[in-house]
């Protein structure tokens, strides 16, 4: 039986509980659950970028609870901090110039938006995910929390995909 298998046909407390790892926005996983069974990999990715996107602000807030900043550590064994330092994982390898511009740049957004940078860093190197994060720093509350949402529904579609994969 596959993983997508387990998922549709499982218990639906079971399936929330895998589907909370992913994204921890209360409303998240009981939406995707309600959508079951998926045909594929695929449709489960789809269903969970959609819900993760629709999100209301103060369930976008909830889930930004479970991430840590960019460049450090997520403490714990639960998926969803395992998951955050595989994300991670290239961040760890940045020059010590990057690390202190990566420290300050976190800074500096929490300090403007009152929140944790959020950002896809999968698949990014250190030095991208820095522009990023300057980048943003120049945005307005509105479309931050825009773009908060899109990385946080990056972040959903890949934990999922890598949940059932």
């Amino acid at each position: 039986m596959s993983a997508l298998d387990d998922l549709n046909d499982g218990p639906a407390d079971r399936a929330v509980q895998a589907l909370r790892s992913c994204n921890a926005a209360p409303r998240f996983a009981a939406a995707v659950v309600a959508g079951r069974p998926y045909p594929d990999v695929d449709a489960l990715v789809a269903r969970a970028d959609e819900v993760a996107r629709g999100l209301p602000w103060a369930e976008v807030e909830l889930a930004l609870a479970g991430h840590p900043r960019i460049g450090e550590r997520a403490e714990g064994s639960s998926p969803e901090a395992e998951a955050s330092r595989r994300e991670q994982h290239a961040v760890g390898g940045a020059d010590d110039a990057t690390r202190a511009a990566l420290a300050e740049g976190n800074r500096a957004y929490e300090e403007h938006f009152d929140r944790v940078f959020l950002v896809r860093a999968s698949g990014r190197s250190p030095v991208e995910i820095l522009a990023e994060l300057r980048r943003r720093l120049g945005n307005d509350e509105e479309t931050e929390r825009a773009e908060v949402t899109a990385q946080l529904a990056e972040i959903t579609a890949l934990r999922v995909r890598g949940l059932v994969s």
